[in-house]
């Protein structure tokens, strides 16, 4: 890419998108969440390793098997919300390097060491999490990511004799503007950043 984005997606994306908690009622259908991870698997991995998996829970029958993980603070805007993102990783990704990483055999860089899996999938995934995140902004969606959850109900709900883990969670959905706070603060440059 040879030219910065101009203001209109900077805006979309970063300087007036905000982390939602309240919700309207518009649906959000299932072609826009294609598109989102259409979008969102085309961002960089290591050795394009892709570990990241995305359940859309959009259902109320899929929600009620997510109420019992979630936190007092995050049910009702998790209930609210059209879509919630269970965003998870594959501890077995390495089984897809044969298609995704084809002209040279990867799977020994990581079936040899348990914690080197473990940390390439971890790690990928949640940057995978992050572009999923903006295609979702940039697509005209607006999210909420969150902790709050017990992680090891939800694997038990969704992923239950699979190789899946939950990272973390993303309300996505169309926010209600009326019930946002104010922007909290970030840390300048100098307070977060070096240059060597």
């Amino acid at each position: 890419m040879s030219h910065p984005l101009d203001e209109r997606a900077l805006a979309a994306l970063f300087t007036e998108a905000r982390t939602h908690n309240g919700w309207t009622d518009e649906p959000v259908a299932d072609s826009l969440l294609k598109q989102v991870y259409e979008l969102a698997r085309l961002g960089p991995t290591s050795a394009n390793c892709s570990p990241g998996r995305f359940v859309f829970v959009r259902t109320p029958e899929g929600k009620e098997k997510l109420r019992p993980a979630l936190s007092a603070g995050n049910l009702d805007k998790t209930l609210a919300a059209p879509v919630t993102v269970i965003c998870a990783w594959d501890a077995r990704f390495y089984d897809q390097l044969p298609t995704l990483f084809p002209h040279v055999d990867a799977r020994p860089w990581f079936t040899g060491s348990a914690e080197v899996a473990h940390h390439t999938a971890f790690l990928n995934a949640t940057l995978q999490a992050g572009y999923l995140l903006l295609a979702a902004r940039a697509l005209g969606l607006d999210a909420g990511p969150m902790a709050g959850f017990d992680k090891a109900q939800v694997d038990a709900a969704f992923f239950a004799g699979t190789d899946w883990r939950t990272n973390f969670l993303i309300n996505l959905g169309h926010g209600d503007a009326s019930k946002l706070k104010g922007r909290l603060p970030r840390l300048a440059f100098d307070d977060a950043c070096r240059l060597a």
